[in-house]
């Protein structure tokens, strides 16, 4: 069944050309989102890098020299400063993990679920227009 009654004032040429303007529309609105999702994207990817260096890595070399320089300045057991250096390290990691888990601030796709929710309102205005 056609959208479009016959009695429509244009020809189908300017129908055709007016359909592929529509798609091309809503195209060009989805792929500005998609950018907008991707840099949401890229946020968090890199949050989860720095979770995962932290987490994974937790800068050994360098622990192991801090460890033995803070044990023999406030004379301490190794094992204790050992500990306190992984209780921060654990909290750096939180802080990350958190960030990710963070919802998003902006409604992904939102201005393409908007006009595709017009469209459908106008292609109901133009079913009942028919029936009528």
């Amino acid at each position: 069944m056609p959208i479009f009654s016959r009695q429509s004032q244009l020809p189908k040429s300017d129908w055709k050309q007016a359909a592929v303007e529509f798609i091309l529309a809503r195209m060009v609105l989805l792929a500005l989102e998609a950018r907008s999702v991707g840099q949401i994207f890229v946020r968090k990817l890199i949050a989860a890098a720095a979770a995962l260096f932290f987490v994974a890595f937790l800068w050994p070399l360098l622990l192991v020299g801090l460890i033995g320089w803070i044990s023999d300045a406030c004379d301490m057991a190794w094992y204790w400063v050992a500990l306190l250096i992984a209780l921060a390290h654990l909290i750096a990691a939180g802080i990350a993990i958190v960030a990710l888990r963070r919802p998003f601030q902006i409604a992904l796709f939102s201005l393409t679920r908007n006009e595709l929710i017009k469209d459908c309102e106008w292609l109901r205005t133009l079913k009942n227009r028919r029936k009528n």
